[in-house]
């Protein structure tokens, strides 16, 4: 059972922390008209994306040194409780889909397990142990990174995370929406976005969760642009798993090629659904065994397959 002093010590933390802050001139919320709350939110979250800018040369930095190591094969993991790390799980869940990306490649670890993700798992933000263990299971590498996700940067299962996975010589990120956290200060790479006091004090999934969704997009999205995963601005790795994607797919290849429609499925056909070398098929004159070996050795980066077949 914590002491009395311990409450007191995770008291006066809180209490220096700018997510933690109380807002007196929001006092008499609930007596506005919905329309005045809904207009006060908003312009709370407006501010959210310049807080993020400030940060941009941080994240760049820190998505270059993640894409070097996934393109030797290591693994994108994040980890966080609550809020934090349903972020990261769902970040990581949408990159196969849309990246068509090994489901262990980027991987969202929540502490408490799979259950916290609706259901608040009593104590376990709070143990670094935990962290080590679930970390543990995947065998960390130094090519592997480690995103610890907390708002208030004080997060004990975030924190643990990171100096677990620093240990292990893999890559760390700390996101964190407070100056001067522990969590930024035990990484390699420390993102700190200052949103400011909450609409509804201490709700981190307001402002805070809107920052760290955005800068979770940014290092998913451009650490994938990086590996080739693009061309342009289209997903040319998008995995066609229903008609929505299936018509993308047409759509994307279309859109590369110029070619018609009659050539689009051809092509589509010789490669099993698949973009990249659909397009390869079209442009390079190949058939599909020979794109497919073009993106191998490009390491799957279409503009160099392409080259490359153009002699």
């Amino acid at each position: 059972m914590p002491s009395a002093s311990h409450h007191r010590d995770v008291r006066s933390q809180l209490e220096r922390l700018t997510t933690e802050a109380y807002r007196p001139e929001l006092a008499d919320v609930d007596r506005l008209p919905t329309l005045d709350i809904a207009r006060l939110m908003n312009g709370e979250d407006a501010a959210v994306a310049g807080a993020v800018a400030g940060q941009v040369p941080v994240i760049a930095a820190a998505i270059d040194a993640v894409a070097e190591r996934m393109a030797r094969g290591g693994r994108l993991v994040y980890a966080g409780a609550g809020t934090a790390g349903r972020l990261g799980v769902l970040d990581a869940s949408e990159c196969p889909p849309t990246f068509n990306t090994d489901p262990d490649q980027v991987v969202g670890l929540i502490a408490g397990g799979p259950g916290a993700l609706v259901t608040s798992v009593e104590g376990a933000e709070d143990s670094e142990e935990l962290a080590a263990a679930d970390l543990a299971a995947l065998e960390l590498t130094a090519d592997d990174t480690v995103v610890g996700i907390s708002a208030s940067g004080r997060t004990p299962y975030a924190i643990g995370a990171v100096a677990y996975a620093r240990g292990r010589g893999a890559l760390t990120v700390g996101l964190s929406c407070n100056q001067g956290s522990a969590l930024a200060a035990a990484a390699d790479h420390g993102i700190e976005v200052v949103v400011g006091p909450e609409f509804l004090t201490g709700s981190t999934r307001l402002k805070a969760g809107t920052a760290q969704k955005l800068v979770l997009n940014m290092l998913s999205t451009i650490t994938m642009i990086r590996l080739g995963k693009t061309y342009g601005n289209l997903m040319v790795d998008v995995r066609a798993s229903n008609e929505k994607l299936r018509a993308r797919s047409r759509r994307i290849v279309a859109q590369v090629t110029g070619a018609d429609d009659d050539a689009v499925e051809r092509a589509l056909a010789a490669t099993d659904g698949e973009v990249k070398p659909a397009i390869l098929v079209v442009l390079a004159g190949v058939d599909g065994p020979t794109a497919a070996r073009l993106l191998t050795e490009s390491g799957g980066h279409l503009r160099a397959a392409l080259a490359a077949a153009a002699g």
